[in-house]
């Protein structure tokens, strides 16, 4: 089997007292959507944060295709897009402006940068309105400029935390796709997500996080047996798991 593009072993976040991830160990392979799942507070965004190089871990190793982001955590960054619960750019750019800032950030050559921007543009059909500034969008179009910039310079791991918050169902038909197309070209995708239709319809495994645990992982089927379940569908899996912990 190929090396993971993503390892966490025995990952723990503390807070002063409060533990927020403990022991989390998992790994999500290329070409693999994976998806975290559970109730609020369950560490689900920590997790995400930390791998982006945000927290560090309290305990605990993490590796982005075979890269300790302790110790080489300018390599390991680089070898990731992320897309955060909100939204953030400098808000007196345009749309396009930023995505070219971020393009430069990440060493792109002009030609490749801007005939990525242009592709995920049209991708998301966002046209003449990436020349306006970021500032005015609404939310769901702030969402696709930061989709647009994490896919840009072709991460091997991609981080989404609620991936279709302010998008509107063609937009979110459109991000599916291009997870799916990500993947399929062999790049790794790990979302966190209270949607679990979307867990559902895009991610090939699962993973239920309470109380910064995780208590179950696998694919659907794997999840109804743990679940002691025939049939039924995410949620019902889900409330069942989590319910009986």
């Amino acid at each position: 089997m190929a090396t993971p593009t993503l390892e966490l072993k025995n990952v723990t976040k503390k807070f002063g007292d409060l533990t927020a991830v403990k022991q989390l160990s998992l790994h999500v392979h290329p070409g693999e959507i994976y998806g975290l799942i559970g109730p609020n507070g369950s560490g689900k965004t920590t997790t995400i944060k930390m791998i982006a190089g945000l927290y560090r871990p309290t305990k605990g190793s993490l590796k982005v295709a075979g890269i300790d982001t302790g110790e080489g955590p300018i390599a390991a960054k680089r070898l990731v897009g992320y897309v955060p619960d909100d939204p953030v750019a400098y808000g007196r750019l345009t749309g396009r402006e930023f995505l070219e800032f971020v393009g430069e950030l990440y060493g792109m050559e002009r030609d490749r940068r801007d005939r990525a921007i242009e592709k995920l543009l049209a991708d998301y059909r966002l046209g003449v309105l990436a020349d306006g500034l970021f500032e005015l969008y609404s939310r769901g179009n702030k969402q696709k400029i930061s989709f647009i910039a994490a896919l840009l310079h072709e991460p091997k791991l991609l981080l989404v935390d609620e991936p279709m918050v302010g998008l509107d169902p063609e937009s979110a038909r459109i991000t599916e796709r291009l997870l799916q197309a990500f993947a399929d070209r062999g790049g790794t995708v790990l979302l966190s997500t209270h949607t679990l239709s979307v867990a559902e319809d895009v991610c090939h495994r699962l993973g239920i996080l309470k109380e910064g645990e995780l208590v179950e992982e696998g694919r659907i089927s794997q999840l109804k047996t743990a679940a002691g379940m025939d049939r039924g569908s995410l949620t019902d899996i889900y409330t069942k798991i989590i319910g009986g912990l």
